[in-house]
């Protein structure tokens, strides 16, 4: 099997857009034995919108387009993303191939997004995360920037948990 890696953000916060030039950096060198995977958090009920944007982007094939937009958006240009009615604004506006307004809308109201949002949260409690960015590896450890003491640290810490799963993984039987 694979070694997940499970980045925990929100789209508001600071901290997760000043990461993620380093983020997509280490992911340039993902190993091909590694999953990873972005999970927005929600503290608090203002914070599901955001979960619900990212997961319609993923849904729709948008997030290689937008994903950076919206934190420029939210941190560069300080629009203020942080409802529904704001988001599909902001959204309409964007020039994207393939960006079809009223599926848009349809897929961010819908149960399924809804569900993914929720099984975030439930993802982002068992790994008792405290505070954004911050990563977890192999479904049992996690990394933060205030335990790692800074976030390129946490990557460092990232990458010996995995080579300990690694060396931790059965090896394939070997042919006679």
């Amino acid at each position: 099997g694979k070694i997940e890696v499970v980045e925990f953000f929100w789209y508001h916060c600071p901290h997760c857009h000043h990461f993620e030039p380093a983020l997509e950096a280490w992911l340039k060198n993902l190993p091909k034995d590694v999953h990873f995977r972005r999970v927005p958090v929600a503290f608090r009920p203002n914070f599901v919108p955001d979960q619900h944007l990212f997961y319609t982007l993923e849904a729709m094939g948008l997030l290689p387009q937008l994903h950076k937009r919206v934190f420029a958006a939210i941190h560069a240009e300080r629009q203020d993303l942080d409802s529904r009615e704001a988001i599909l604004k902001w959204v309409s506006k964007q020039d994207v191939k393939g960006l079809d307004m009223a599926k848009f809308t349809q897929t961010f109201d819908s149960f399924a997004i809804a569900s993914k949002a929720t099984r975030a949260t439930q993802l982002q409690q068992a790994y008792n995360v405290s505070g954004v960015p911050a990563l977890g590896i192999a479904g049992q450890f996690y990394t933060d920037g205030a335990s790692a003491q800074s976030m390129e640290r946490a990557l460092q810490i990232t990458n010996y948990l995995i080579g300990a799963q690694r060396s931790k993984a059965p090896s394939a039987p070997r042919k006679k």
